[in-house]
């Protein structure tokens, strides 16, 4: 466990907590003025490996090699120079600030972070921190690298669970959530819709799996009719479809190894650590990352249909809510930003065959996936 402190004058800025992998839909942003909840669980942090903020500087400027050294492979429109290290952390997790009146800015529905840091500590007026609450945003609080410094709290264990640990926890992932806008009162303008964690993770996994391809069709081997939806439809669409197809398969903590061989292995991310599940044994070549709570529901799915359901409930059973919907109301979208964000930093999109399967991402192909 971690406190945060002020750099300035050593003011404690949070609660004690604990420090977990990144969430791969960070920095997501999701449909138009829809609401999000908090980004990160109550009494932990992630830190961004990232550098954050200004300067910013367009791809034009940079120089040859600049961008590789960074591990981005692929043109940007720009790349931040700020510090690298931003932590996020829940809004109710901090403690000892004020916001700042005048870097109060957004975008409609709340604070967006885009004049800068909004939150001051109390002790001395030092800028440390920048909410974010807009709409369509996670709502989340991101420590300025520079501003804070951390401090171990004495007594407190931090080694991260074992794999066994976290399948007995069996923390999911729910693929669907309800929705609403900021406009919506009870009762209407609200609905049932893909989780956008799912969609954030989804978008990473293509840009994963089609690096894999070696340009070749993929075909998942394990999953069922949610691995169908969420992954397999878009690669059929992104892939050529002639070729031997590459073969992948799901594999992880509980999991028995693929009873076919496997070229691709679809495997969860620590969500403490954000490590890789490897085998112990010699493995595939490739490994796609999927964040912990959506592997185990692909995995392990779960005894209730993945949808929401109506219907009558059994004699007995009593509800004071209104039944969800049979469905989602939109088909499932993978989302783009996190496609684009992964897909960059893989080296292969510097290969001749990559750039040939890039250029078939029409507008029209990219919109039946993205």
């Amino acid at each position: 466990m971690y406190v945060f402190e002020c750099a300035g004058c050593g003011a404690e800025l949070t609660v004690p907590l604990r420090r977990v992998a990144l969430p791969v839909h960070a920095h997501q942003k999701y449909g138009n003025g829809i609401q999000l909840p908090v980004l990160m669980e109550p009494g932990t942090f992630a830190v961004d490996p990232e550098p954050s903020g200004p300067p910013w500087r367009v791809w034009e400027d940079l120089a040859p090699g600049e961008a590789a050294a960074r591990g981005i492979h692929a043109p940007l429109y720009h790349l931040s120079f700020g510090a690298p290290g931003a932590v996020v952390i829940a809004p109710g997790d901090v403690r000892g600030t004020e916001l700042v009146p005048e870097r109060a800015g957004g975008y409609c529905c709340g604070l967006d972070g885009a004049d800068g840091p909004n939150m001051a500590c109390i002790g001395c007026g030092r800028a440390v921190a920048t909410r974010i609450d807009d709409c369509s945003l996670w709502q989340a609080v991101w420590l300025a690298p520079d501003a804070v410094r951390r401090r171990r709290v004495e007594g407190t264990d931090t080694t991260p669970p074992t794999w066994a640990e976290l399948l007995a926890e069996g923390l999911r992932t729910p693929p669907f959530q309800p929705r609403a806008d900021w406009a919506a009162t009870p009762g209407i303008r609200r609905w049932w819709a893909w989780n956008p964690e799912w969609e954030a993770a989804a978008g990473r996994a293509l840009a994963h799996f089609l690096a894999a391809s070696e340009g070749r069709p993929v075909t998942i081997l394990s999953g069922g009719p949610l691995m169908a939806t969420v992954l397999q439809r878009g690669l059929d669409i992104l892939l050529p479809t002639r070729g031997t197809a590459r073969r992948a398969a799901l594999a992880g903590p509980g999991l028995p190894p693929p009873r076919d061989s496997a070229d691709i292995l679809i495997v969860p991310t620590h969500s403490r650590t954000g490590a890789l599940w490897s085998a112990d044994g010699p493995g595939a070549a490739h490994r796609v990352p999927l964040p912990f709570g959506v592997w185990l529901e692909l995995a392990f799915p779960s005894a209730h249909l993945p949808a929401p359901a109506s219907g009558r409930l059994p004699d007995g059973v009593l509800r004071d809510d209104p039944a969800p919907p049979s469905a989602a109301r939109h088909p499932f979208r993978a989302d783009p930003q996190a496609f684009r964000e992964a897909l960059v930093r893989r080296p292969e999109v510097r290969t001749p065959w990559f750039s040939e399967l890039l250029t078939r991402l029409t507008r029209e192909t990219h919109l039946r996936v993205f």
